[in-house]
């Protein structure tokens, strides 16, 4: 039966009807050393609170980590439609925790490197014309590493002039790395080892797939391409934060093995592509930016914010990374959560100033859903492609080229 959506101020009637019994959800998480228990924690609680906002049912069966596939099942029924999902959780927190188990020592030299490279190639100013908001998030961990060490070294200097001598020179030296060591214990509340590692991660080859990810990628194509050979009626990979990138690597690697797989959609959401994308040596995903770009028979919907401070918000990734083939480019999709009208006062004022918890509002209940219910999206019974057949991108959706580096070969020298 149709379905009726509220947008903003007018009431827009569209024929959609169910198209999926069962459905096969690949996520992708950001660079997160957390367990996949916590995401499947969220997408419960949150799954509930959304059903009663939105009136439909939606219940989780059950969940597994055997063989590194952790996964849980949903069951929905909307509008008289049951869905059926499998929510498979792509696992490579245990990559994120070891690139963070780097020495302070280890940590700054990651500081000034990240930064060098950044600078050095032209992203980072490229980077903040794009948008300046998650530039700042960005420069916050030079910043607090910096102020660290300065008031830590300050410290040390004070005990060491007081005392003198070499007893001096020794207990500051001591009381410097003391509180260089407190510093990152109490890292729980600043975030700022974490930030860096974030970005570090990613350009540790110069915006180049880490070679430490290379094995786990192909693990996870094999498994979706294992799913398209089902009765899912969609497979859906869902990327979010740098699990965006993550995720157009995945769908263009599968579209290299399966020519043909009407099956298959994309779900981008909070993405931070450019970060990587606008790097030298990032040839291998701008031109998967490219290649899914180009397919019209792939729904590629990508979701952001402008209040969400961590992400490029309502910048095309293809288009803003100089890949975009305006000839034959189908997408993606770039539409916004509007997060100003979408959720309610109390909510906004509650997240203010809780960046994270913003950064990850796409994976939870909205107090007024328009066109974007994660829930619906990832367990409902209409299909991304479906949903989002006739939407086009909104209307202020970057597409202007940023990158300093445009090519999708590798480039000698």
């Amino acid at each position: 039966m149709p379905q009726t959506y509220l947008v903003f101020s007018k009431t827009v009637t569209e024929n959609i009807y169910p198209s999926v019994h069962r459905r096969h959800v690949f996520y992708v998480p950001g660079y997160d050393p957390m367990p996949p228990r916590r995401y499947r924690e969220l997408y419960r609680v949150e799954g509930k609170k959304q059903a009663e906002i939105s009136g439909y049912e939606l219940s989780i069966k059950g969940s597994t980590g055997q063989n590194e596939r952790y996964h849980w099942t949903v069951n929905t029924k909307i509008d008289g439609a049951e869905t059926d999902t499998r929510i498979e959780f792509l696992l490579w927190n245990d990559i994120v925790f070891d690139s963070m188990r780097n020495s302070i020592p280890q940590t700054y030299w990651l500081l000034l490197k990240t930064l060098w490279l950044y600078v050095s190639s032209g992203a980072l100013g490229a980077l903040r014309r794009l948008r300046r908001a998650p530039i700042l998030a960005a420069m916050y961990p030079v910043v607090v590493l910096t102020g660290q060490i300065s008031f830590s070294g300050m410290l040390g200097m004070i005990l060491g002039g007081t005392i003198g001598g070499v007893a001096g020179s020794v207990l500051g030296f001591g009381l410097f790395y003391l509180m260089l060591v407190l510093f990152r214990r109490w890292d729980k509340h600043f975030f700022a080892y974490y930030l860096l590692h974030d970005f570090a991660f990613w350009a540790q080859d110069g915006g180049a797939m880490p070679a430490v990810l290379g094995d786990r990628v192909d693990a996870f194509c094999d498994r979706i391409c294992a799913a398209l050979d089902t009765d899912a009626d969609e497979v859906l990979i869902v990327g979010h934060s740098s699990g965006a990138h993550l995720a157009v690597v995945l769908a263009a690697e599968v579209l290299r093995r399966r020519a043909n797989a009407p099956k298959l959609a994309l779900l981008t959401l909070g993405q931070a592509i450019p970060v990587t994308s606008f790097l030298p040596e990032a040839w291998d995903l701008r031109r998967d930016l490219q290649q899914i770009s180009m397919r019209g028979d792939i729904k590629w919907l990508d979701v952001s914010a402008p209040g969400d401070g961590a992400c490029f918000a309502l910048s095309d990734p293809a288009a803003v990374s100089g890949v975009a083939v305006a000839t034959q480019q189908f997408g993606p999709t770039v539409i916004s959560a509007a997060f100003s009208q979408t959720l309610s006062t109390e909510t906004q004022k509650a997240t203010r100033w809780k960046f994270f918890r913003r950064h990850i509002q796409y994976l939870c209940a909205f107090d007024y859903p328009v066109e974007y219910d994660y829930f619906k999206i990832t367990a409902g019974p209409v299909s991304l492609k479906a949903r989002f057949a006739h939407r086009s991108s909104t209307a202020s959706v970057v597409e202007k080229v940023y990158s300093p580096h445009t090519s999708i070969e590798v480039e000698d020298g």
